[in-house]
C-alpha cells in the first residue's frame, strides 16, 4: 500500500512584508505548506495551503506551543533581524531546526555615520547576526543570514518609492554634489527567491551572503529612472550642505519625510555596491537588472 507524503511545512514571520508578499507564493508553488505569523489578525487571509496564525503584540506574552502543535523544522524570517530574538521561544517550541533570516547591507554602509539612529541600526544589525549564530549553535540548528541592498518593487518598499512620492509632489529631486555614488537595488523577487533558495540548499548552513542587483548605476542614474518611469524631465537641485541641511529641518514637517536625514544625502555620494559571487555560487542567485516601472510606482 503506497503511503502518503506529508507535505512540508515551512514558518514565516514578516509575511506580510515587502518581500513576504513575494515569497509565501513563491512557497506555495513549489508545495510547501506556509504558517504565516503575524501581530494583525489575518485569520481571514488563511487558505488551505497558507495558514495565519497570531503573534502576542508583547512578545514576553508568548505562551508555549501546544504539545500535540505539529513540528515546523524549517523557517523564514522577513522580520527586522534585531526583533527575532523575542520569538526564540516560539521557534524553540516548534522544534526549528533550520532558518533563513534577512539583514542588511547597512551593516556595512552606515558604520561611519555621525548620525545616532544609523549607528543603532548598525548594532542592531551586527547584534541581531551574533545573537542568532549563538542561539542557533545552542539548539544545534541551522542559519543562513541574507543581507539585500536597495530593496525596491510593486510600490510598497520604503526606498525607491519614497523618491518617487517626492518627485510626484515637488517636481524635482534635490542632491549633495553630483549624487554619482554607485548603487545595485535589488527587486522583492529576487530576494524573495534568494529566501527560497538558501531554504531549499540543505548543502549549505551557518553563512552570511550578500545580496544584490545585478545592474551597477550611479545614485542619479536611479533617480533619474523613476523619472522616466513617471513620464516626467529629470529635474535636479545641487545645493551645498548647510543649505540641505536648513531644507531638510523644513521638509521634515511632513509626517512622511520626518526619518530623512542628512546622513541619508551624504550616501547619495558614496560607492554602496557589494559582491554577490558567493551567492550565485552556492544559491544560484541570479538578480535581474534594475527595473523601475509603472507597477512599482507608488499608488
Amino acid at each position: 500500500m503506497a503511503v502518503e507524503q506529508r507535505q512540508k511545512t515551512v514558518g514565516v514571520l514578516g509575511g506580510r512584508s515587502l518581500v513576504g508578499h513575494a515569497l509565501i507564493p513563491m512557497l506555495v508553488q513549489a508545495g510547501y505548506r506556509v504558517v504565516a505569523f503575524s501581530r494583525k489578525d489575518q485569520a481571514g487571509h488563511t487558505t488551505p495551503d497558507v495558514e495565519w496564525r497570531n503573534l502576542p503584540t508583547t512578545p514576553s506574552r508568548l505562551v508555549a506551543v501546544p504539545q500535540e502543535q505539529e513540528r515546523i523544522d524549517d523557517w523564514i524570517c522577513l522580520a527586522p533581524i534585531w526583533i527575532l530574538p523575542d520569538y526564540y521561544a516560539l521557534l524553540a517550541a516548534y522544534g526549528v531546526r533550520r532558518i533563513v533570516v534577512l539583514s542588511s547591507t547597512s551593516r556595512f554602509t552606515k558604520v561611519n555615520s555621525t548620525v545616532s539612529s544609523d549607528a543603532i541600526v548598525v548594532e542592531q544589525l551586527v547584534q541581531g547576526e551574533e545573537k542568532l549564530a549563538a542561539w542557533t549553535a545552542g539548539r544545534g540548528a541551522e542559519w543562513v543570514v541574507l543581507r539585500p541592498t536597495l530593496i525596491y518593487g510593486n510600490g510598497h518598499d520604503k526606498n525607491l518609492t519614497e523618491i518617487a512620492r517626492f518627485i510626484q509632489r515637488f517636481s524635482f529631486f534635490p542632491f549633495i554634489g553630483k549624487g554619482n555614488g554607485l548603487r545595485q537595488p535589488i527587486r522583492t523577487e529576487d530576494v524573495a527567491q534568494a529566501c527560497f533558495s538558501a531554504l531549499h540548499n540543505t548543502a549549505i548552513a551557518n553563512r552570511a551572503y550578500n545580496i544584490a542587483g545585478q545592474e551597477v548605476l550611479t545614485y542619479r542614474e536611479m533617480v533619474t529612472r523613476i523619472f522616466h518611469t513617471l513620464e516626467r524631465k529629470p529635474r535636479f537641485l545641487s545645493i551645498p550642505r548647510s543649505l540641505f541641511q536648513i531644507a531638510l529641518m523644513m521638509v521634515r514637517i511632513l509626517p512622511r519625510y520626518r526619518g530623512w536625514s542628512i546622513s541619508m544625502a551624504d550616501r547619495m555620494n558614496k560607492n554602496m555596491t557589494f559582491d554577490w559571487a558567493e551567492a550565485h555560487a552556492d544559491l544560484g542567485f541570479s538578480p535581474r537588472p534594475f527595473q523601475f516601472g509603472k507597477n512599482d510606482v507608488p499608488r
